[in-house]
């Protein structure tokens, strides 16, 4: 009893301890803003000129020397309004003074900021006489960006400055000599198949997308506004979205048109310089890609900061903030999105469908070589790879870009908005990826000049080999050279000196070399990006936080890559495998191609895996948080690192059009009747052109997972900021939900089916065409007469155009339908936020099986095209015509739909699932 009664006089003498030493009068005195100022004004964005100064004085005048300070954000005094500051302590010097620098928010309005001699959590306790209090009251006059245009400007300067660059490699390729008259005689019917069916697909394209303009613009016109819409009329949201929209697919169209203009141009250039120099032939094709390369990404940027610039001039700055700004242009996306599907389903049906149909009539059946001029779909075959992998391909990647630059933007401004204290320069945070873009254009131009091959005249040999004249005699030829033997099938190449195929050096080792030497330029770019758009006096930590962030990103895309390689290349176990159980017959080989599909699923999963947990802790842990305390900075951690896997986008699409392009090179190469040593480099450079493709199809899986999940993130603030409530957990235990997301996975396979199923009806009638020419034009065999080329690219191209039609509205018009639907149940069973949440389960799901459908579907057609490749250049196989040789020609035929039709499909799908649910999120919500 006497201990707690001495405990309790303890506790009374420390209480009136405290409050002597509280009731001491301390007062303060303001310097600096002017003490006759009641408010003061501050541009947004900007510091308080000179900070806030100030004098602590005790109760007989003397300046206070070491005296804590507290500044603090009044409490309560404008929710909406945040200062760019933590609550800070400073000591006073030994002339009582005091000073810290504070910078006014960016959202216009009032605020205001406390000084005391207390902290915030002890004035609770106190009474109003026991300490000193002063404020300073602020008002924000406009909105300014700091460094906003400084950065904008970069922007559109280095675009411009790239795709200037790209016009002078374009000029400097369409100077090279075309060919002789025979090389230029398969080219431009290959040029104008792919001219004609590009016009007649984008002209149906267009079709499809007016009235798709105009039913969005009639929705946003009838929905209801919400909090979150700026302050504007309604139709002026609804002409952006409907503008943003028409310009994604002009862009996205004008960046398939460029692919394969720059394919068609460059394809027998290459020819004819496989005719005088390998290292020429490699440089010509892979520059050729660079064009295409520089000039989508920079489309693509210019697209999206175009857009925003004009809002950002257009609307005054007081009504609407830069994240709404965003929040409106994501109709650009969908327009790209869409346009992006067809031209994918469109290409890759007609590539495919070509492709099979010559394949089984010409090699199987009339048992002649591939891209054989006999072949009456061998013009439509080539015109195909223009079609499908370039133009195609470059529409995917574009849409991937515009997809992600998007949604990164919104979860940056998202980010800005939300941290507390506010991120001093928002615009640095929205205009970050695009600027990573940039430094990743600046990084493939650096790796280009680092693709080098030794050349024929460089491999110890002499001149006793010919790589123009199929009759030149040899006068010196040493039989047992390691670099020449004699073409023992071919009497006319009897008697010269044919390179050995293996005595080349290896292209794919030269690309990589130049794809690494970007990827480190990049990188190095990429932190000095980071320390200057990033960098901010609140979070100090965070810049280099999210560095590491693109660093996973990047070595995520070497990791894609890589893998890629391992599953597709004939140099590793999973292509070999495919080729040992084609010696026991088709059925075997393809039960192999199936089982390397399914398992080349695991590592790149795994991969995701790592890249997303990985980015969103560190993210989390860059210091951002929110009012609450909570951290906030994880799914920009990811957005970043899906920005640092895109950052090398340019080399990546350069390395798929190289592909198509010496595809179409040993086309040309053997209809041209070209000499053997012609055809060995054209063959070598194909070879690696079906790896860059694969390797190219499993990036684009890996950045559309990532892609898809920052868009996903997007939708989820998308909902959150339109209803006010923190939508962040999607119940899949609800019904409702569970039933949306088996929908989402059920639409995978069902689009899956429709693309293949598309492939399969529109070969039937190439088969029945390439028969018929063969039964009724009987000297096609002997060379006595010419086959009907045009007519196979005209069945082709209308066929493709049709099937492409349903799969594409299917999935377009599903993820709407249920979206509604489900807002309908909602309004009836009092949830209305059920259709937003549906939508959310249906996103997540399909995103999962889009991804993993993806994989088997491109690395199991990438295999099994390899080892088709592998048993034509390993003589210990037969060669061509060998029984093992049409095993793997019918896996090969097998897998053409899976990874050129299929798969890049489900890419662009994925995508766009997600833009749509972003872009009619609000339409899913009963307000």
């Amino acid at each position: 009893m006497k201990s707690l009664l001495f405990v309790g006089f303890l506790f009374c003498f420390y209480i009136c301890l405290c409050q002597f030493v509280l009731t001491q009068k301390i007062s303060i005195e303001i310097l600096q803003p002017s003490p006759q100022l009641s408010q003061v004004s501050v541009e947004a964005s900007s510091k308080f000129p000179n900070g806030i100064q100030l004098r602590i004085r005790d109760s007989k005048g003397e300046p206070l020397n070491n005296q804590s300070v507290y500044f603090f954000a009044t409490p309560n005094s404008n929710s909406r309004l945040k200062p760019y500051f933590s609550s800070k302590v400073v000591n006073t010097q030994p002339d009582g003074s005091a000073k810290v620098d504070v910078t006014a928010g960016y959202i216009p309005g009032e605020g205001s900021i406390s000084i005391s001699t207390v902290s915030p959590d002890g004035i609770r306790y106190l009474n109003s006489e026991d300490y000193a209090l002063k404020t300073i009251t602020y008002k924000v006059t406009r909105t300014v960006y700091g460094e906003a245009w400084g950065q904008i400007s970069v922007v559109f300067a280095i675009s411009i400055l790239s795709i200037i660059g790209a016009v002078f490699v374009a000029i400097h390729i369409m100077r090279k000599d075309r060919g002789t008259e025979a090389m230029q005689n398969v080219a431009d019917p290959i040029a104008q198949g792919a001219k004609g069916f590009m016009k007649t697909q984008y002209l149906a394209i267009s079709a499809i997308t007016i009235p798709v303009a105009l039913i969005l613009f009639g929705l946003y016109m009838l929905r209801s506004k919400s909090a979150n819409d700026p302050d504007i009329h309604i139709a002026v949201i609804a002409t952006v979205v409907t503008v943003s929209f028409l310009l994604g697919v002009v862009f996205s169209g004008l960046s398939g048109f460029i692919s394969m203009f720059v394919s068609v141009s460059a394809n027998s250039r290459v020819t004819m310089a496989a005719t005088r120099s390998y290292r020429e032939a490699l440089n010509i094709a892979l520059r050729s890609g660079a064009f295409a390369g520089f000039l989508v990404v920079s489309l693509s940027v210019l697209g999206v900061i175009f857009l925003f610039t004009i809002l950002y001039l257009a609307i005054p700055q007081e009504i609407i903030s830069p994240t709404q700004i965003v929040g409106m242009i994501v109709g650009f996306s969908f327009g790209c999105s869409l346009s992006a599907l067809f031209a994918q389903l469109g290409g890759g049906i007609f590539t495919k469908a070509a492709d099979v149909g010559a394949d089984l009539v010409g090699k199987v059946e009339q048992d002649i070589p591939e891209d054989d001029l006999r072949n009456p779909a061998v013009i439509a075959d080539l015109v195909g790879d223009n079609v499908g992998d370039c133009s195609g391909r470059g529409a995917d990647i574009f849409e991937s870009l515009s997809a992600e630059n998007i949604g990164v933007m919104i979860l940056g401004g998202t980010l800005t908005a939300s941290a507390y204290p506010q991120i001093s320069t928002p615009i640095s945070y929205i205009i970050f990826p695009l600027i990573v873009h940039i430094c990743g254009m600046i990084g493939t131009w650096v790796g280009i000049f680092f693709v080098r091959v030794r050349d024929v005249s460089e491999l110890h040999v002499d001149d006793s080999y010919s790589l123009i004249s199929n009759n030149e005699a040899i006068n010196a030829h040493e039989e047992n050279s390691p670099v020449l033997h004699d073409e023992e099938n071919n009497d006319d190449d009897a008697e010269i000196g044919v390179i050995k195929q293996e005595a080349l050096d290896d292209p794919m080792t030269a690309l990589n070399i130049g794809y690494i030497v970007s990827v480190v330029v990049t990188t190095c770019l990429f932190v000095l990006i980071s320390w200057w758009l990033l960098r901010s006096e609140q979070f100090p930590d965070a810049w280099w936080k999210f560095t590491f962030c693109g660093i996973i990103g990047i070595f995520t895309s070497l990791a894609f890559v890589a893998i890629t390689v391992y599953y597709t290349d004939f140099n590793w176990r999973p292509v070999k495998e495919i080729v040992e159980a084609s010696k026991t017959g088709p059925a075997t080989n393809v039960i192999s191609g199936i089982s390397v599909g399914l398992e080349s699923t695991g590592l790149p999963v795994l991969i995701i895996t790592i890249a997303i947990i990985g980015s969103y802790y560190l993210g989390n842990s860059s210091g951002i948080v929110n009012e609450n305390g909570k951290p906030i900075g994880g799914l920009f951690g990811i957005a970043v690192a899906t920005i640092g896997m895109l950052s090398s986008s340019s080399y990546i699409l350069a390395m798929d059009v190289f592909g198509p392009i010496v595809d179409n090179s040993g086309g040309i190469a053997e209809m041209s009747q070209l000499s053997p040593n012609v055809r060995v480099i054209t063959d070598k450079l194909d070879a690696v052109g079906n790896t860059t493709k694969a390797l190219t199809k499993g990036y684009a899986v890996g950045s559309a997972a990532l892609a898809a999940f920052l868009l996903f993130s997007a939708y989820l603030d998308t909902v959150t900021a339109y209803t006010g409530i923190e939508f962040s957990v999607v119940n899949l235990a609800s019904p409702e939900v569970f039933v949306g997301g088996l929908l989402g996975a059920c639409l995978v396979f069902i689009f899956s089916s429709f693309t293949i199923r598309a492939v399969g009806n529109t070969a039937q009638t190439v088969i029945e065409e390439v028969r018929r020419q063969f039964r009724e034009i009987p000297g096609i065999m002997e060379f006595k007469q010419k086959p009907d080329y045009e007519k196979c690219v005209a069945i082709v191209t209308r066929s493709a155009l049709i099937q492409m039609i349903f799969p594409g509205a299917l999935a377009v018009i599903l993820p709407i339908l249920v979206g509604f639907f489900f807002r309908m149940i909602g309004y009836y069973s009092n949830q209305p936020y059920l259709g937003a949440e549906v939508s959310a389960g249906f996103l997540m799901v399909a995103t999962i099986a889009c991804i993993l459908m993806a994989l088997f579907f491109n690395n199991s057609g990438g295999a099994w095209d390899n080892a088709k490749k592998f048993t034509e250049m390993d003589k210990r196989f037969g060669g061509k015509g060998s029984a093992i040789h049409k095993s793997a020609v019918i896996g090969d035929t097998i897998g053409d739909p899976f990874k050129d039709t299929a798969g890049p499909s489900i890419h662009v799908l994925c995508k766009l699932l997600a833009t749509l649910s972003l872009l009619f999120a609000v339409f899913f919500i009963n307000f």
